[in-house]
């Protein structure tokens, strides 16, 4: 029956969610081949785009801010030091000024741009924590609403996002606060 359909499967009353850029993610594509900033490190390779093709929300001296490929809600943010250093350990005191800074006004830019409820912000530190690119620290800033966290996250392991990345990355970037 299914080589009669071509292929399609057979029907049911499931509903599905297509979100074929995901499997770049699940296969690691991408992903930097060693430690060092010249293994591929994406942290190191977007500041060398220009904004909209790197989603980069906002530059300062130190660090960056880009919205996450991958992200766990819409506005998912990262502050990213230019530098490729793996801990917080190895920032120098600007670089830990600006990260504080820019990570202050990331919640802002997405409390105009979003109506953003609550955060989540937070480092994971070495692969063992989680760190999706350990080699390059990056601080994750996430956007939180009320009933966000529903059915699709909790038992279908799927996240819906409402806005494509691009279209995002102008709102958030038209949000951000001048100096």
């Amino acid at each position: 029956m299914e080589e009669e359909r071509g292929g399609a499967g057979v029907p049911d009353s499931f509903q599905r969610l297509w979100t074929p850029h995901r499997m770049a993610y699940i296969k690691g594509e991408g992903k930097p081949t060693g430690s060092g900033p010249g293994d591929g490190c994406p942290f190191c390779e977007i500041p060398e785009m220009d904004d909209e093709e790197g989603l980069i929300v906002a530059r300062g001296e130190a660090v960056f801010v880009v919205l996450n490929l991958y992200p766990y809600n819409s506005g998912h943010l990262m502050v990213v030091p230019y530098r490729h250093i793996a801990d917080y350990t190895e920032l120098d005191d600007a670089e830990t000024a600006e990260l504080a800074a820019y990570t202050k006004r990331a919640l802002t830019a997405l409390r105009k741009a979003s109506g953003a409820q609550g955060f989540n912000v937070g480092l994971n530190l070495g692969a063992v924590a989680g760190a999706g690119i350990a080699a390059h620290l990056h601080q994750h800033v996430v956007p939180r609403w009320g009933g966000d966290t529903n059915f699709m996250p909790v038992i279908g392991r799927t996240k819906v996002l409402p806005q494509l990345l691009r279209d995002t990355r102008r709102l958030v970037a038209d949000a951000w606060p001048q100096d």
